[in-house]
């Protein structure tokens, strides 16, 4: 019974089991069949038969045998009646189309932006009528005057956009477990004889990685009729296997802000508990070999690297580091994830926290600090920049040095033109002419000639005595 399964019915006995659903079919089988025999338990024996009804609903031999003779000739009965089936079939080009029964205890998982008022259609499993792999299946409900009222008065998030919707969901037809939502391929809505916008696909930033499709609710409330009418709803959805269940709901919708001021009033760790856990996780382990003395935690926000505004973390969590609980929300509103940006672990909403410790902290620093450290009594200290603490290192330990003038000259204005008077030395006239030196026989003067300097012409001489052909004179 067990060999009949398919992959996903034995991953699904697996995780319910609590083994692991990792592998090829072969190897899940096997451990299949060893956990049957090995822990033989009604919880154990109750999940193969839902899975085995689920699979074969009407060839099952064992599950006939269980069954009263009263009520299987009544099924039988009622199958064959011609009554029956002429009032309860829709015809599609002559081949009758058997009517959609609601999936057997199928549970979607609750959405934290959406808060589930009332039930329109309970989750009915999508039936193919035929061997096309392009399939259509309706829907059909009516709204009541209340709920009407409800849309009709509601809010708007945005133009447009009301704060009360009609939304449809889908997943995959599993009894056991709570279902996330699950868009089969090639879907398509349409409401009446209008087509709903259906969540595309995002681009992945990573080479080889297909992209991923936000699987979240439709919103067709624009198209219903808000009167006691009836309202169809038409999936097309692609046949390859896999089984689907659709369901309609009237719901609330929250926006970011609304989640965080619902974790403002309701979830938000206090200062001292924050410190305990910090001393728990410092506590000296005789059986470690390596005593931590302290753990650093980051100030900066690793979603959009920036620093914090409203420190949020995971309960489930082992790491102190937190992240931005805005931009948290913000980003699952647009991509809905809840997965925790510093471990990748799952971060339901219900399980965030504001980290009150950490906020006291933010607010206590200064801009500058990036980084803190947390030490074994609770207490914390900032952890400054390398190089902020490198350059005060070079200003502590700078030596002074003393004024050096540059210009020990003292100038005074003498008769006939400037001069320079050294400390304690001769005033030497900057305006005397070289030549006047010649002239008076100086030390300056060369007076032998030679037969080049009578040949050629004497250099140019400037004002301070060089040769003007070298050097420009000023």
């Amino acid at each position: 019974m067990v060999k009949s399964f398919r992959v996903s019915d034995l991953q699904t006995l697996l995780a319910s089991m609590g083994r692991s659903k990792s592998g090829l079919k072969q190897d899940l089988v096997g451990r299949a069949l060893r956990l049957v025999q090995t822990e033989y338990s009604p919880e154990l024996l109750k999940n193969v038969r839902q899975l085995y009804e689920s699979r074969f609903p009407k060839t099952s031999g064992w599950l006939a045998a269980r069954r009263p003779e009263s009520v299987s000739v009544a099924y039988s009965s009622l199958s064959s009646s011609p009554t029956a089936t002429s009032q309860g079939a829709d015809y599609l080009n002559g081949i009758s189309k058997p009517i959609p029964t609601p999936a057997p205890e199928v549970k979607l998982v609750p959405l934290p932006f959406y808060q589930t008022l009332e039930t329109l259609l309970p989750p009915t499993e999508l039936i193919a009528q035929n061997n096309e792999k392009l399939q259509d299946s309706q829907c059909i409900f009516e709204l009541t005057p209340n709920q009407a009222d409800q849309i009709r008065n509601a809010s708007e998030l945005r133009p447009g956009i009301r704060s009360i919707q009609v939304v449809l969901r889908l997943c995959y037809t599993d009894s056991i477990g709570v279902q996330e939502d699950q868009y089969p391929p090639n879907i398509a809505v349409k409401v009446h004889q209008s087509y709903c916008h259906v969540p595309g696909y995002y681009p992945s930033n990573k080479p080889g990685v297909e992209p991923r499709r936000p699987c979240r609710p439709v919103n067709i409330t624009p198209w219903l009729h808000l009167s006691n009418a009836t309202n169809r709803v038409t999936v097309t959805w692609g046949n390859f296997g896999k089984r689907y269940s659709v369901a309609v709901y009237l719901v609330r919708v929250f926006t970011a802000a609304d989640l965080f001021s619902q974790l403002k009033h309701c979830s938000v760790e206090s200062a001292e508990h924050c410190r305990e856990r910090i001393q728990d996780k410092l506590r000296f382990d005789p059986e470690s070999e390596i005593a931590t003395t302290g753990l650093r935690v980051s100030l900066i926000c690793p979603l959009v690297k920036m620093r914090l505004g409203v420190p949020c973390r995971v309960l489930t969590c082992a790491h102190l580091q937190c992240f931005d609980a805005v931009f948290f929300l913000q980003m699952n509103e647009k991509k809905p994830t809840w997965t925790c940006p510093v471990c990748d672990k799952p971060a339901p909403f219900e399980l965030l926290t504001i980290d009150g410790l950490l906020s006291e902290i933010l607010k206590e620093t200064s801009e500058d600090i990036e980084e803190i450290e947390y030490l074994t009594d609770g207490s914390w200290r900032p952890i400054r920049d390398e190089k902020e603490r490198d350059r005060e290192r070079e200003r502590s330990n700078t030596p002074e040095y003393p004024v050096v003038d540059i210009f020990p000259w003292e100038w005074h204005g003498v008769t006939g033109g400037p001069a320079v008077t050294p400390a304690g030395g001769a005033v030497v006239d900057l305006t005397l002419d070289s030549s006047s030196e010649e002239e008076g026989g100086g030390a300056g003067g060369d007076s032998e000639d030679t037969e080049d300097s009578a040949d050629s012409p004497a250099p140019k001489r400037g004002r301070y005595n060089y040769d003007k052909d070298l050097v420009t004179a000023y």
